[in-house]
């Protein structure tokens, strides 16, 4: 086992688990996380005895997502990694499959890690959301383009637009979640749905990730650029810095529209 303050690491016969550990402040995403996670997806992909990965999390939140005070301090580059983007993960080519086991809200930033997971178990007490309208914000790391490709467009263009939850049940039944388990059971059922990946040839299990992720890939490096400009433009506004400071003074946002 090995672990930096808000990131775990164990390896458990073939699978890699890696739990954020903030739970105090809903695992939400700062630099140690961002930092933890990069070394642990470097641990998974430069072990061979490991040949899946689990991603999961401490406490009743899978993750709050960035940290808004470091954006509302102007410090949100600390959430990012040069290879990994947000979180050290989001933006991170990887050679392993990686499983969400998710047991609580997955919110913002903590809906772009899901999205950035290659097969997603949650329990029944899992929501999966991005308000980052409601902050005057933009889900910068991969929501944007990544939600229209595990859900239906209507579905994903409803989550960025209002901002409002997906249940775990709906997630389930419009296949985003592969596996639907009791609240508290997503983390074993991870663990066996990586069982059933790992005991498979790991050459063709990483061959055949890197062919399927091959279409979704050539095109990400646009999309990137794109969600990054959004978000350096929205930043720019008043109600960017209005969004952020209510959320902290539990308050509603007074929006200017500038």
């Amino acid at each position: 086992m090995s672990e930096n303050d808000s990131v775990r690491f164990e390896a458990q016969n073939h699978t890699a688990i890696i739990t954020i550990t903030r739970p105090a402040a809903r695992n939400a995403v700062d630099g140690e996380v961002a930092k933890g996670l990069e070394a642990a997806i470097d641990r998974l992909d430069g072990t061979r005895e490991l040949r899946v990965g689990v991603l999961a999390a401490e406490g009743p939140a899978f993750s709050a997502g960035a940290d808004l005070r470091l954006i509302s301090e102007g410090r949100r580059q600390e959430m990012y990694t040069e290879r990994g983007g947000f979180a050290g993960l989001t933006a991170r080519p990887r050679a392993k499959p990686l499983i969400a086991a998710v047991d609580g809200a997955a919110v913002a930033g903590g809906m772009e890690l899901v999205l950035a997971c290659d097969l997603v178990v949650a329990s029944a007490a899992a929501r999966f959301a991005l308000p980052e309208v409601k902050r005057s914000l933009v889900a910068a790391g991969g929501g944007l383009f990544r939600t229209a490709r595990v859900l239906p467009w209507p579905v994903a263009l409803e989550m960025l637009l209002t901002g409002d939850p997906l249940s775990a049940e709906r997630a389930h039944a419009l296949g985003f979640v592969t596996t639907l388990t009791e609240p508290g059971g997503a983390l074993n059922a991870a663990l066996e749905l990586a069982t059933r990946v790992a005991v498979n040839a790991p050459l063709a299990v990483q061959r055949s990730l890197e062919e399927a992720s091959a279409a979704n890939r050539d095109r990400d490096a646009e999309l990137w650029r794109r969600s990054r400009a959004a978000m350096d433009e929205i930043l720019k506004t008043e109600d960017a810095a209005e969004g952020p400071r209510a959320f902290l003074e539990h308050r509603e946002p007074v929006w200017a529209g500038r």
